[in-house]
This record gives structure tokens, C-alpha cells and sequence, in this order.
């Protein structure tokens, strides 16, 4: 595995690849877990080469975030990328990804709106302008996002086809379904943040998302379901609720009723400091 920290041997790299057969990244922001190496095992499925990126993006935290406090072990998940067979690693410094005098953001209106739009202003700029920065650098035939973070892969999408990208298209940004732990919690690098009776207490999240979606199905009000949500993560150990609502799967619409078109149950909620989301179709 080649590992490249900038622009321009990362340019070389990857032209080399993509002269051998299709190339997919896995952008990532490190601190590796079981969940980024599916999206790694399932791009070796579809193309010939894989790149990962790790970079902790400063442009998608804010003010009062963990970004100081982000994991950050490029040495271990160099290591289990290595072991995966990818290709290439692309590290860079924010200063390389935001050399002095950069002045450009991107913003994605309608799909970024609400939800963790609206709890964390300003984080899908970030990331929309980092993504589109990615994609321009590593040119991936095609790109792999786990669907944990539902509202950030329609941004990318919203954002590929926009823009008219052509590495990749937006029709080769790939889902990849979200990986559990045995207790049902989705897996995330913030886990590592909570303490034991916190861990025990995080299994409540999926089990009352999967309590909400059997009563909306068996007939219950969407708002009755998320306020039964709401509670149960309450006095389940969670401290506070951002959001729990059903959304329309691909616009992001609020729904007031179950239909013909694909819905989805978005959640945020915060425990013992750490703030932890999660998403389930319906």
C-alpha cells in the first residue's frame, strides 16, 4: 500500500491505478472500525484498486465540538487498510487540504436542511467541501458511504449531481447498509467515548427505533410514534434528543404519513456527553 500526505505524488498515484482497471474510495476520518472495513471489502468487490482517505476534517465541527478530541491513529489503521489489500492511502494535512489564502465553501440547500442541518450549522458545508475537494483529487470511478450517516450521503449525492461531476458520477455513489454491534448499536468511532454504563445504555437507541417503526407500520400517528421515541431513549439513559422524526428516504421531506414512496427513521440523541446517531428504512 502506497501512502501519499500530498497533492501532487497523490496525482501520480492514482493516475498509475486507474491505468490498471476501476478505482473506489472510501473517504474516511480515520479512528478505523468494522464499519469502514465493510465499505473497504465491498469496494475491492467492485473495482480493481481501492484508495482510502483519513482526514479529520476541521471545516465539518463546530465551535463546541470534539474535533481536539477526535480519535486519531493513522499508524493503526494503516495497518488494517494494509491487511485489506488497499491501494493507496491519501493522509493529508489540513494545511494541504486548506493551504493559505483558501477561500471557496460549498453548500447543498434542500436535503442539508433539518435534522443535523439544523444541530450542527455549517457541518455539511464541511463536508460537501471536502467530499468535492476529495473526489477532484482522487478522481474514483466510484465512491462508497456507509448509510448510517443517511442525511450526509443525500448531501454528496445532491452535491455529485449538481455539480456535474464525472469521477464519480452521482450515480456511482455507492450506500453501504450500516454495521451493528451484537446489541444492535451502529457502529461509530464516537463509541469509543462512552463509558461502560453508557455502552450498556447506547442499546436502547435501535431498539426503540425499532419499537417506532413496528407502531407507525401497525398504524399509529408518525407523531405519536416519535414521541413514544423520544421517551423511551429519555428514560432509556440518553440526556437529550435532537431529533427523532420519519423522513421521505430520498428527499428528506418530513412525512406526516406512511405512503407508497421509501421512508426513513432519523435519529440524534446525546449520552454521558457523547452525541450519537442512527437511521433505520421503514
Amino acid at each position: 500500500m502506497q501512502t501519499v500526505n500530498r497533492v501532487d505524488p497523490l496525482r501520480t498515484a492514482v493516475a498509475a491505478l486507474r491505468a490498471d482497471g476501476p478505482l473506489a474510495l472510501v473517504p474516511t476520518m480515520g479512528a478505523l472500525h468494522e464499519g469502514h472495513l465493510t465499505l473497504v471489502r465491498e469496494a475491492r468487490n467492485r473495482a480493481a484498486h481501492v484508495a482510502v482517505s483519513i482526514f479529520v476534517n476541521p471545516r465539518q465541527f463546530g465551535a463546541n465540538e470534539d474535533l481536539g478530541k477526535y480519535p486519531r491513529q493513522l499508524a493503526a489503521d494503516s495497518a488494517l487498510l494494509e491487511a485489506e489489500g488497499v491501494s493507496l492511502l491519501w493522509a493529508p494535512e489540513a494545511a494541504v487540504m486548506y493551504p493559505a489564502g483558501y477561500a471557496t465553501n460549498i453548500s447543498v440547500a434542500g436535503v442539508s436542511a433539518g435534522l443535523c442541518g439544523a444541530a450542527r450549522p455549517g457541518h455539511f458545508d464541511g463536508v460537501a467541501t471536502v467530499v468535492c475537494k476529495l473526489f477532484n483529487q482522487v478522481q474514483p470511478d466510484l465512491a462508497l458511504f456507509g448509510e448510517k450517516d443517511w442525511q450526509q450521503l443525500a448531501v454528496i449525492r445532491r452535491m455529485t449531481r449538481d455539480l456535474d461531476l464525472a469521477a464519480p458520477q452521482a450515480d456511482a455513489i455507492v450506500g453501504v447498509p450500516t454495521v451493528r454491534e451484537a446489541d444492535g448499536l451502529a457502529m461509530s468511532s464516537r463509541n469509543a467515548f462512552l463509558s461502560p454504563d453508557d455502552r450498556a445504555n447506547a442499546a436502547s437507541l435501535p431498539k426503540a427505533m425499532r419499537a417506532a417503526i413496528a407502531a407507525a407500520k401497525r398504524g399509529s400517528s408518525l407523531t405519536e410514534a416519535e414521541t413514544a421515541l423520544n421517551s423511551a431513549l429519555l428514560g432509556g439513559g440518553f440526556s437529550s434528543v435532537d431529533y427523532a422524526e420519519f423522513r421521505d428516504a430520498a428527499s428528506l421531506e418530513r412525512l406526516e404519513r406512511l405512503g407508497d414512496r421509501p421512508a426513513r427513521l432519523l435519529v440524534a440523541a446525546r449520552i454521558g456527553g457523547t452525541r450519537l446517531i442512527d437511521n433505520m428504512p421503514v
